[in-house]
């Protein structure tokens, strides 16, 4: 079984980070990069991971103008980043700015477009952004703009991948983050799934944090998540 499971690495800790890659490169899976250690460390670290065997999730969900998306993006695939997240809210001329800006790289990067953010829920979306459709109409809204502009994938909660799935098809990647093991806290996400429950819905990956990074042994903690979507 291909690994699908992302691990989140959201630490400050550069060592922290190398003992995590050491222990989980083996099982095969991506290491989402966001902004944390982006911004702590810089686009070197992107590389210190692919070099420790892993491969990159770069998260950084770009949203501006589309000259600068295209560059960013570009500089993204030169990195070597397995995967790369802008916003779908930016428009179709800034994502496929953002595919053009892989392609010139030569990379093999695949774009994926955020929808909306795991932590804003119908209240949040309607009451604070103003947004008028319901949390999911905006997801498959966005979601659709992305496909038809040559996005690979979106970014979306595990509550909309059977939506996705029938909008946008079976080529289309879905990567879902608030995903708690069993067990596990639910912390600051707001609309989650088991790892069985949304590789069952149709995921392609799933995206893990604290559940793997915060275990005693992360090692053990990857092996149990990839054993309860095995036994599904």
């Amino acid at each position: 079984m291909t690994n699908p499971v992302i691990t989140a690495l959201d630490v400050s800790d550069r060592e922290a980070m190398r003992a995590l890659i050491k222990k989980l490169a083996p099982y095969g899976g991506v290491f989402k990069l966001g902004l944390e250690m982006f911004v702590g460390f810089g686009p070197e670290v992107v590389k210190e991971v692919i070099g420790g065997g892993g491969k990159v999730m770069l998260d950084l969900k770009l949203h501006d103008i589309p000259n600068t998306v295209k560059k960013a993006a570009k500089n993204a695939g030169i990195l070597g980043a397995e995967l790369l997240t802008v916003h779908a809210s930016g428009g179709s001329a800034m994502l496929k700015a953002a595919v053009e800006g892989v392609k010139e790289a030569g990379s093999k990067t695949k774009v994926l477009a955020v929808t909306v953010l795991t932590s804003i829920d119908e209240e949040t979306l309607q009451n604070e952004l103003g947004v008028t459709k319901s949390v999911l109409e905006q997801v498959k809204s966005l979601a659709m703009l992305a496909k038809e502009s040559g996005v690979d994938g979106v970014v979306c909660s595990p509550k909309e991948i059977t939506a996705i799935r029938e909008c946008c098809g079976q080529n289309f990647l879905i990567v879902t983050p608030g995903i708690r093991p069993k067990g596990s806290a639910v912390g600051d996400q707001k609309r989650i799934k088991t790892p069985a429950e949304a590789i069952n819905d149709g995921a392609n990956y799933i995206v893990v944090g604290r559940p793997i990074t915060e275990a005693s042994d992360p090692a053990v903690a990857m092996e149990n998540i990839l054993k309860e979507i095995e036994n599904r």
